[in-house]
């Protein structure tokens, strides 16, 4: 009978102890909803990664296969002493565009010349939400911050929404700032450009290296500018939350740069972009970059100019023209 017992509680424990390893055997619900998200993120990013980038206009237009001195990446290039106007390096620097969000250095200064009060709260809408590109941002709809915080994301992070929102609340609405944009354009001499709304998302805001050197050289002038494009991060408070956002130009950290103003901008109709006011070799220089082609080529053609400056900064002329 005692045998009978213990081989009775043998079995019990071996088939709860079956029953046991058979659980710990089955991921938990939160478990296989995590799994289930990494897999799917992952196939989003493999799908992504498949899929090529649409052609730039320039890339279109046959631009990105012209040549030149310094063996640039970028379709167009344009550098000029900002105090003699002497050009260093020319290419393509008449090819008219898209800007993507260089185009925000013309919103900030606009607004900046308004005299606007920054201290002003501002509320991000449905109307701000990107249905051009389907763009993402942390500023839900809901958002309120100061005209001032939405300025500084704009020229520093490239923040859409935020440059949205400003165009839209200047006196007059969004058409009017438009056509603001415009005016401001004609009146600096930029004849080769062209705005149909603030943010650059729209491949129908274009211009030219030339006419970007001028709204460089006038945006230089704003102080607020200045500090806005340059600043390396910026934290602003939204409900119980603390957004830290950073600049889209790593060169702003390098030590090796002295950039007084600058703006990237991306889209793929425009390729990869960017414009700079920076002291190099003890002069002041306008860069322009468009259409560059891979994640790094703006960069890297800029370190290429600058390392070119600093050996022929003693006037010895510029690089031939392309």
């Amino acid at each position: 009978m005692r045998s009978l017992i213990v081989t009775l509680g043998l079995s019990l424990l071996l088939v709860q102890g079956a029953t046991w390893a058979a659980a710990d055997s089955k991921p938990s619900k939160s478990r296989t909803k995590i799994t289930h998200a990494a897999k799917a993120s992952q196939a989003r990013k493999a799908a992504a990664k498949s899929i090529p980038e649409r052609p730039s206009y320039g890339q279109l237009a046959g631009l990105r296969s012209s040549t030149d001195a310094l063996a640039l990446n970028s379709s167009v290039a344009y550098v000029i002493d900002q105090d003699t106007n002497e050009v260093l390096v020319s290419k393509n620097d008449d090819a008219v565009l898209p800007i993507a969000s260089i185009t925000k250095l013309m919103t900030g200064l606009l607004v900046s010349e308004a005299n606007l009060d920054l201290d002003e709260h501002i509320t991000i809408t449905q109307d701000d939400v990107d249905t051009e590109k389907g763009s993402s941002s942390r500023l839900k709809v809901g958002t309120t911050l100061t005209r001032g915080e939405l300025m500084h994301l704009a020229l520093m992070a490239s923040e859409n929404r935020a440059a949205h929102a400003l165009g839209r609340t200047h006196p007059g609405g969004l058409s009017a700032f438009v056509n603001l944009m415009n005016a401001k354009a004609v009146q600096l001499g930029m004849r080769d450009t062209r705005y149909v709304e603030p943010t650059g998302l729209s491949s129908k805001n274009q211009s030219s290296a030339k006419d970007l050197a001028t709204l460089v050289a006038a945006a230089y002038q704003d102080s607020l500018l200045r500090e806005f494009s340059t600043s390396a991060s910026h934290v602003v408070e939204v409900g119980r939350q603390s957004l830290r956002y950073n600049t889209t130009n790593r060169l702003i950290k390098n030590p090796n740069w002295d950039i007084g103003l600058q703006k990237t901008g991306y889209i793929s109709e425009a390729g990869r972009c960017l414009v700079m006011q920076t002291r190099v070799a003890g002069r002041k220089l306008i860069m322009v970059f468009l259409d560059s082609a891979g994640k790094v080529g703006r960069i890297a053609d800029a370190e290429r100019v600058r390392r070119w400056v600093e050996v022929h900064h003693a006037g010895r002329g510029g690089v031939p023209h392309t």
